[in-house]
């Protein structure tokens, strides 16, 4: 009797379990456009072949733009993870993307992000990257005076400050002529400013001898390192040693942070004695609180890795594919060269232009380089480093609206405003939409294109914090770097030469490449090689790429 008890009792959980998987791959989202599934497995299988397909280390969007190409490019896709991670739906159109990141009466402060997974850790477990609703409501408006105009032009000489190891950096790879890793040049760079910015403190991160970096840098770095090609946020159990390896550099990493927030609380104290101002977003969390609890320290700590984090990455990674597209658009950087002549004059030594950047002239100098600030804007269309994903709880009733008019329920689905497509949709930007064209930035050519269609920091309440921040901090680079220095691509992306040795122009205007280079994943988005770069002082530049030291 028991066991037929328990043949029946076996046979209806295996009924009931055919049921759930039968209605998640078939019914419940079975008037979004996706591919070809399978009962057990969804899309998982499908995306491993599309996968393995992609150049070695690719970004998962590489295989993504294959699929939704696949499909017909509709609006909508949805890709079926489940039960590893919910299914997962492709915003392929900015006018849903808008829907997406906007206020709603369901979501007042627009869809909630979704669970990070195991990048929680890194980003802050409790920070403005991470949090929803009145939380994040609070937290953001907490912060936004640090990122404000005034505050931000205030950082100027901070920022040219830490450009002297950088520029000497390249003058000694220019004259090695070794090749080196842009990507990596930059984000040391980039993490020293943010060092400043955020912490108020000199991390010491600018050496080409890496062992001689400060030890909170190195820290990162190794941390980092655990995201390699971590593809699909992928459960901690399917790689417990990596889980293991990351949960314990996060922990040193948490106790270097928090040493700092003791160091400069316990300043923070003696400033508001001394009347002197604060300006530091630490500064920020510990300005009204006289008593540093464990509470508060948690807290602040979650803070500041979310500004480390976003505070370096994008400008480095955007500004690593910049120098490349400029030095394959001799006709663009030769426009970017004379904006900044006409500014700053005919002398490029970098030194001359960080010392009028630093001086009271500084701020109006960083407002004036509109065609600086389309190349800027056309790079990041191009290469984004994120992208926004949401979740939308099962019940809530949160639909989006097609171009054409349907109506499509999102609960329950990992939402993914899919903007390495949005930013080169054809629809918007032509047939020119792959090409690397800041002019579609400036003029009358710019109000042809919806501003929800260029989702370079995200948009609604929840876009970049520090946007502002990060096109002033890439401008001041780009004045004192463009016109001293010449880069050459190594590797992927090396330009394809003609029998005489020159490089040959392809119909789009740039020079003609033997490969392209490509997106991997590492937290965000950056050029698989590192962009692989040689780089000597500018032909016929005055100043060359000499600095007076």
């Amino acid at each position: 009797m028991w066991t037929a008890l328990l043949i029946a009792v076996a046979a209806l959980l295996a009924a009931r379990l055919y049921n759930k998987i039968y209605f998640v791959r078939y019914c419940q989202f079975s008037s979004i456009p996706q591919l070809p599934n399978s009962f057990f497995f969804g899309h998982l299988k499908l995306l491993g072949q599309y996968m393995k397909h992609s150049p070695a280390g690719a970004h998962p969007d590489v295989a993504f733009f294959e699929m939704h190409n696949k499909v017909g490019r509709p609006p909508l896709m949805i890709i079926d993870l489940w039960p590893i991670k919910d299914p997962l739906v492709l915003v392929c159109s900015h006018h849903v993307a808008e829907q997406v990141s906007r206020v709603s009466k369901l979501h007042p402060t627009s869809v909630p992000k979704a669970d990070h997974g195991n990048m929680k850790r890194v980003l802050g477990a409790k920070s403005l990257l991470t949090t929803n609703g009145d939380e994040w409501k609070m937290m953001r408006k907490r912060f936004n005076p640090g990122f404000a105009s005034q505050n931000i032009l205030a950082l100027l000489p901070s920022i040219v400050a830490k450009l002297p190891p950088f520029i000497h950096n390249l003058e000694t790879l220019a004259r090695s002529q070794e090749e080196f890793r842009l990507g990596h040049v930059l984000m040391a760079l980039t993490f020293d400013i943010i060092g400043v910015v955020v912490l108020n403190e000199h991390l010491d991160t600018q050496h080409l001898d890496v062992s001689r970096n400060g030890d909170l840098f190195k820290l990162y770095i190794q941390l980092m390192d655990t995201y390699s090609q971590d593809n699909l946020n992928a459960q901690w159990w399917l790689s417990p040693r990596i889980a293991w390896k990351r949960r314990r550099l996060d922990d040193q990493f948490e106790a270097a942070i928090k040493s700092i927030i003791r160091k400069k609380h316990a300043e923070c104290q003696d400033e508001k004695t001394n009347d002197k101002p604060l300006r530091s977003i630490l500064s920020l969390c510990l300005q009204d609180s006289p008593t540093l609890s464990p509470e508060l320290l948690d807290a602040t700590c979650h803070h500041m890795k979310s500004f480390i984090l976003a505070g370096h990455d994008t400008t480095s990674a955007v500004l690593a594919w910049l120098f490349y597209e400029l030095s394959r658009t001799p006709r663009v950087l030769e426009s970017l060269r004379a904006e900044l002549d006409s500014l700053f004059g005919p002398a490029t030594s970098p030194q001359d232009v960080m010392d009028k950047l630093a001086s009271s002239d500084g701020p109006r100098l960083v407002r004036c380089m509109p065609y600086t600030s389309a190349v800027f804007k056309e790079t990041l269309r191009l290469h984004p480093p994120g992208a926004t994903a949401r979740y939308s709880e099962p019940g809530t009733g949160f639909s989006v609206s097609t171009p054409s008019g349907q109506q499509q329920c999102l609960d329950g689905v990992m939402i993914y405003n899919f903007d390495p497509y949005i930013n080169r949709d054809p629809i918007v930007y032509g047939d020119w939409a792959d090409k690397f064209e800041p002019e579609r930035w400036l003029g009358a050519d710019a109000d042809d294109i919806p501003a929800s269609a260029w989702r370079g920091f995200e948009r609604g309440p929840r876009n970049c914090i520090g946007q502002e921040f990060a096109t002033m901090e890439a401008r001041v680079i780009i004045a004192v770097v463009a016109r001293c220095f010449d880069f050459e691509k190594v590797g992927l992306g090396e330009l394809d030469l003609d029998h005489g040795g020159k490089p040959v122009f392809g119909q789009d205007g740039q020079y003609k490449v033997k490969s392209e280079v490509y997106q991997t994943i590492q937290v965000t988005a950056k050029a698989v090689d590192g962009m692989r770069m040689k780089v000597r002082p500018s032909i016929g530049r005055r100043g060359g790429g000499k600095s007076d030291k």
